[in-house]
């Protein structure tokens, strides 16, 4: 009798679910349910800077005393800044006309094509030729200098070699992101654009921007604005540049760069339906020799927008000004130039990185620093000022 109940026994429990396993393979364990992912949230950077002003003096600085130029000082201090943003972009004020037209600073600019060169090699990816000074070689001029800032790899916007060109509109993917940017200038500084060519530039017409912006809307994430604009050398925006900007976010744009005034001026955040918007309205001057501290200062503006993972939402999840300013130095027997961040350039000084200024430098660049932030938040903008 036990060895019956043993049979059944046995019997019984390899007939329960879930034991029987194929002879000479051992059970399995039941799969562990695995819990899906959480969409991840995904962000973009996007750099501006101020006016490329190339005057005479800074032109000589890229001379090799022999006909060739090297530009690739006036930006090396700023480089990390730049190629680490996913998306930057400059303001050029002047021509790349080609040697046979002179090369010439202020007030009808002319400058080598390395320019190009140093542009891209400090990981600029896109240049606003539409500024003032983009007839100042006429327009083979302009049409030159879209080719040769091609040629060096970097997209240009703002002049146009084409009514096609003009038509179509600048939109990049970046990590999943289409960018659409639109630039314009308020003049040539009197120069007439030929009858022949009204597609060659991107006059500043509030309503042809309003329309521009409709039409990028619906293909783009983003959409940049690129205004060259305001009063040279005023602190302030007017109250018709704060109005357009209200209108042009209240339109679709996401975020206006602003150059021209050759100084910086304030930065505001603008609120459309309950969505932050970033204007800075000047960005002052990347390079130049022109004369007061004001006029030397630049910004690096970084805005970063965060597309959320479960809607999809894209907002601007947060912003950066650094501070820059033009150093004008000695070496190798010429005047050289470059754009130098400041907080960094001062710790570089304080702990030895640093081989031509010296600690006595460190109070001028503290007071370009505070003058900066100062300006920026002259419109109620709050930031968390670094304490020098």
């Amino acid at each position: 009798m036990k060895k019956l109940m043993l049979l059944l026994t046995t019997l019984v429990v390899l007939m329960l679910p879930g034991c029987m396993a194929p002879a000479g393979e051992p059970a399995l364990d039941p799969p562990l349910a695995v819990e899906p992912e959480s969409p991840t949230d995904e962000s973009i950077t996007i750099l501006g800077t101020g006016d490329i002003l190339m005057h005479n003096n800074v032109i000589a600085s890229g001379s090799d005393g022999s006909g060739g130029y090297d530009f690739n000082h006036l930006y090396e201090p700023i480089k990390l800044y730049i190629e680490s943003a996913d998306h930057a972009s400059a303001c050029l004020e002047c021509a790349l006309a080609g040697a046979e037209s002179g090369y010439t600073g202020y007030p009808q600019f002319n400058s080598p094509d390395e320019l190009a060169t140093a542009l891209k090699n400090a990981g600029f990816d896109l240049i606003n030729t539409a500024g003032n000074h983009c007839m100042d070689r006429g327009l083979a001029g302009g049409l030159r200098t879209l080719q040769v800032l091609q040629d060096a790899g970097l997209d240009t916007i703002g002049t146009n070699a084409s009514a096609e060109a003009k038509a179509t509109p600048y939109i990049r993917e970046i990590n999943g992101f289409k960018l659409a940017y639109l630039a314009y200038s308020y003049s040539t500084n009197g120069i007439p654009i030929p009858a022949s060519a009204p597609w060659y530039f991107n006059d500043l017409d509030k309503d042809q921007v309003l329309e521009d912006i409709s039409a990028v809307r619906e293909q783009a994430d983003l959409v940049i604005l690129l205004l060259h604009w305001g009063v040279e050398y005023s602190p302030y925006p007017t109250e018709e540049q704060t109005q357009w900007a209200r209108d042009f976010f209240a339109a679709g744009a996401d975020l206006i760069l602003g150059s021209h005034p050759h100084v910086i001026q304030p930065a505001e955040i603008i609120s459309v339906d309950g969505k932050d918007k970033l204007v800075i309205y000047s960005m002052g001057n990347s390079i130049g020799s022109q004369n007061g501290i004001e006029r030397n200062s630049g910004v690096m503006v970084t805005a970063e927008f965060t597309r959320d993972g479960a809607d999809g939402a894209i907002a601007l999840s947060g912003y950066e000004f650094i501070p820059t300013y033009i150093h004008r130095y000695n070496a190798s027997g010429k005047q050289l130039f470059r754009a130098l961040p400041i907080t960094t350039t001062i710790a570089a000084i304080e702990n030895g990185g640093e081989t031509i200024l010296t600690a006595d430098d460190i109070p001028l660049l503290e007071s370009v620093y505070t003058a900066t932030m100062d300006t920026l938040c002259a419109m109620g903008l709050e930031l968390d000022q670094t304490t020098l």
